[in-house]
C-alpha cells in the first residue's frame, strides 16, 4: 500500500472535511444536478466552518498556510464524494490566487474577505468561441479612458458562469500591434452592460453551471484592473501549472472511485456461477489499472511537493494533466465495461464517472495541447538525457 506524506493536522483536516461533505453537500448534489447549478448556500457553508479558501492570511479569513496539499485533500474527497460538479476548488484555489498574486493591497482588503466566507464566488473568463486553448485567438478587448476601461466582447463555457460574483475577464488591449497584449479585469456583478446567457446543458458534471457570458461597453474602473495592463497573457501561463496540478489532482481521485466501485461490483457480481473477479480477464484488467493509478499517484503527490517548493515546471504540470486525465477516462470505461447493462443505468454511479470524465481531456488544455508542451522540451536540442540527470 502507498505510504503518502500528510501531516496529522492534514489528516484531521481531512476527516473534518470529509464529515462536512458528507452532512452539508452529499446530500443535496442530486437536486442540484437535475437544478443545474449547485446552490450559492454550498459556498457559504464551506466558508463558515473553513473550507472554502485555506491558504489565504489570516486577515482575509484564510489559515495562512499556502501548503497544496490542504487544497489537495480538498480535491480528492471532494472528486471521491461524487461532488466533483461542485466547483469549489476553481474559486479557492485556481481563481482566487489571481488576487493575492497580481493584485494590490487594496484589492485584496476589498475582495478576499467575502471570496474566503463564500459570499462572494469567483470565476475566471478566458475561453471564447473561436479562442481555447490558443488564447492569441482571442478577440474580447478593452479601451482606455481617463478613469475606467471599456470592455467589449463575449466569452463561453465559463465553469460558476452563473453564480459567479466577480469575474477575471482577460481582454486584448492593443490587438493591433501585439496579440499577446493582454490585461486582466476584475468584472463584478450587477456592473452596466455584464450580461449572462445560457446555462449551458452538458454531458456531465450536471450541478455544476457553466455560462456564456456577454460584455457590452463594460465601463470597469481602473481599480479593477488586475496587476499591470498588458502582462495579462504572462499572468495566465504562471497560473496555469497550478490550474493542471488541480485538474490531475482531481482526475486521479475519480479514476481512484470508478477503480473501488468496479472492484466491489466484480466481487459481488455473478457469471457462469462464480464472481466475475474470478475470470482472468477481469483479474488482468482491474491489476493493471491498479498498477496505473499508483505509480500516477506517486507522481502526482511529487508534483505536489515540487509546486510547495516553487518548482514545478510547465512541463511536468503538463505530464500530470495528460496522464491522470487519460487514466480517469480509461478506468471509468473500464468500469461501465465489467458493470455490464448495469453499467449503462444512472442508478449505477459508474455511469456519472464515465459521462463525467471525458471532459478532463479537454479543459485546462487538451491532451493533444499537453502532448505538444510536452514533446517541446524531450525533442528540444536541450534536453537532458537520463542517465545523465541529477537526482
Amino acid at each position: 500500500m502507498l505510504q503518502r506524506e500528510f501531516t496529522d493536522e492534514q489528516n484531521m483536516f481531512r476527516d473534518a472535511y470529509r464529515k462536512f461533505l458528507s452532512a452539508e453537500i452529499v446530500p443535496h448534489m442530486e437536486s442540484w444536478r437535475e437544478a443545474g447549478i449547485v446552490d450559492r448556500s454550498a459556498f457559504r457553508k464551506a466558508g463558515e466552518q473553513g473550507f472554502l479558501m485555506v491558504w489565504p492570511d489570516e486577515e482575509y479569513g484564510g489559515m495562512g498556510d499556502p501548503d497544496f496539499r490542504f487544497e489537495q485533500v480538498i480535491i480528492e474527497e471532494t472528486c471521491y464524494a461524487r461532488a466533483g460538479d461542485w466547483y469549489n476548488s476553481l474559486h479557492s484555489r485556481l481563481v482566487g490566487p489571481y488576487l493575492t498574486r497580481f493584485g494590490s493591497a487594496e484589492q485584496c482588503q476589498r475582495f478576499l474577505p467575502k471570496c474566503v466566507s463564500g459570499e462572494h464566488i469567483l470565476a475566471i473568463a478566458m475561453t471564447e468561441p473561436d479562442a481555447g486553448s490558443d488564447l492569441a485567438g482571442m478577440r474580447a478587448n478593452a479601451v482606455e479612458h481617463d478613469d475606467h476601461w471599456v470592455l467589449n466582447g463575449s466569452k463561453v463555457f465559463i465553469s460558476n458562469g452563473i453564480n459567479a460574483d466577480l469575474v477575471i475577464v482577460a481582454a486584448k488591449t492593443d490587438p493591433e500591434n501585439n496579440p499577446h497584449h493582454m490585461t486582466l479585469f476584475v468584472v463584478e456583478r450587477g456592473m452596466e452592460g455584464f450580461e449572462r446567457g445560457r446555462n449551458l446543458k452538458k454531458m456531465g458534471l450536471k450541478a455544476q453551471d457553466t455560462a456564456e457570458l456577454f460584455f457590452h461597453d463594460v465601463k470597469v474602473p481602473k481599480a479593477n484592473v488586475l496587476g499591470e495592463p498588458g502582462q495579462g497573457f504572462i499572468y495566465l501561463m504562471k497560473g496555469l501549472a497550478e490550474e493542471r496540478l488541480m485538474g490531475a489532482t482531481g482526475y486521479l481521485a475519480s479514476a481512484q472511485l470508478s477503480w473501488d466501485l468496479t472492484a466491489s461490483y466484480v466481487n459481488e457480481r455473478k457469471a457462469f456461477g462464480k464472481p466475475l473477479a474470478a475470470f482472468q480477464n477481469t483479474q488482468f484488467k482491474m491489476a493493471e489499472k491498479r498498477t496505473e493509478l499508483d505509480i500516477a499517484q506517486v507522481y502526482l503527490d511529487h508534483c505536489v511537493k515540487s509546486f510547495n517548493a516553487g518548482a514545478l515546471s510547465a512541463v511536468d504540470a503538463a505530464k500530470a494533466k495528460l496522464v491522470t486525465s487519460e487514466l480517469q477516462v480509461t478506468m471509468a470505461d473500464l468500469g461501465v465495461q465489467l458493470h455490464g447493462g448495469s453499467g449503462y443505468m444512472d442508478e449505477y454511479p459508474i455511469s456519472r464517472q464515465y459521462t463525467d470524465a471525458k471532459v478532463s481531456t479537454i479543459y485546462a488544455g487538451s491532451s493533444e495541447v499537453m502532448k505538444i508542451i510536452i514533446s517541446r522540451d524531450c525533442l528540444s536540442q536541450d534536453y537532458t538525457p537520463f542517465n545523465t540527470r541529477n537526482f
